[in-house]
């Protein structure tokens, strides 16, 4: 027969439990609420700078002798040497959202280890790298307490040690992984080629572009320099922005599903302990009876 005392200690530690996960969902639905402001005003600055760089860059190609040159435009089908840079969560308690990107970054380094591309790693969040380092991977470069709260001076940070890799030839190709909001409770893995830049064909250039810039001959390098530069910036800056929201709505689930749980268990170690109860009264009413009887 189950111990009443040792039920009842289970129901007020899964009821302390339940309380604990329903504050936390709380919390993540109010910080994803600010968070989903910031990565939806951040994804419009975001499209809006890659379409302008798109329709500058598209211009210059088009009209300039030579057309554009750069390392930054330059197409590489068969690079030798890949960066990703992937971002995880600084916090668990949010389901499968870290695993999600783990896997993606896996595949990604075994795909271009049969194409024998060197890969590298760059890891933005405690779990990304916790598990890394647990599994023997080498990481480049470890970023903690960015994913957490992210700004656009660490994003800064971060993305110029890879462009700067990337301009000096030591590095062909730079990736970000990272998984994104998609909406309340959906989340979706992203993944940017951020070199080399893609120009706009003319079709999509025709639907997309309403602009009516014009480049100067002597302006077009300084101009598409600064806003390479804001592109790759502000991209990363989106990415960590866009993983913030994702993260707090995989908790908000995550904690959400506890909670639910949490309240079933409550309920059945409810029907435990009441039957344990009536078995216990049973027991006591057999043995007085049994007494009574045996006394006659």
């Amino acid at each position: 027969m189950a111990n009443l005392k040792d039920i009842r200690r289970k129901i007020k530690s899964v009821k302390n439990t339940q309380k604990t996960t329903r504050a936390m969902k709380l919390v993540s639905t109010a910080k994803l609420r600010r968070a989903e402001q910031v990565a939806k005003r951040s994804r419009e600055y975001a499209l809006k700078i890659n379409e302008v760089l798109s329709d500058i860059a598209y211009k210059i190609n088009q009209f300039k002798i030579g057309g554009i040159q750069g390392r930054f435009f330059e197409k590489n089908d068969n690079p030798s040497k890949v960066d990703i840079l992937f971002i995880t969560a600084d916090k668990g308690l949010c389901g499968g959202f870290n695993v999600q990107t783990i896997k993606t970054v896996n595949a990604l380094m075994q795909e271009y280890k049969e194409k024998n591309v060197k890969v590298r790693l760059r890891a933005v969040g405690k779990k990304g790298i916790e598990y890394y380092s647990f599994s023997g991977v080498d990481l480049l470069k470890k970023y903690e307490g960015v994913s957490s709260s992210p700004s656009y001076e660490k994003a800064q940070e971060i993305i110029k040690e890879a462009i700067d890799d990337f301009v000096e030839g030591v590095t062909d190709k730079i990736i970000i992984v990272h998984n994104g909001y998609k909406n309340m409770i959906t989340q979706e893995i992203k993944r940017v080629d951020l070199t080399p830049v893609e120009i706009a064909v003319d079709e999509e250039l025709k639907k997309a572009s309403t602009s009516m810039m014009e480049v100067e001959p002597e302006d077009d390098e300084s101009i598409l320099n600064e806003l390479i530069k804001k592109y790759f910036e502000y991209n990363m800056y989106y990415a960590l922005i866009d993983s913030l929201a994702a993260e707090h709505s995989a908790r908000m689930q995550a904690m959400d599903a506890a909670t639910n749980n949490a309240k079933e268990r409550v309920r059945q170690l409810t029907i435990q302990y009441n039957k344990a109860r009536q078995e216990s009264i049973t027991t006591e009413l057999i043995e007085i009876i049994s007494g009574m009887e045996a006394m006659k």
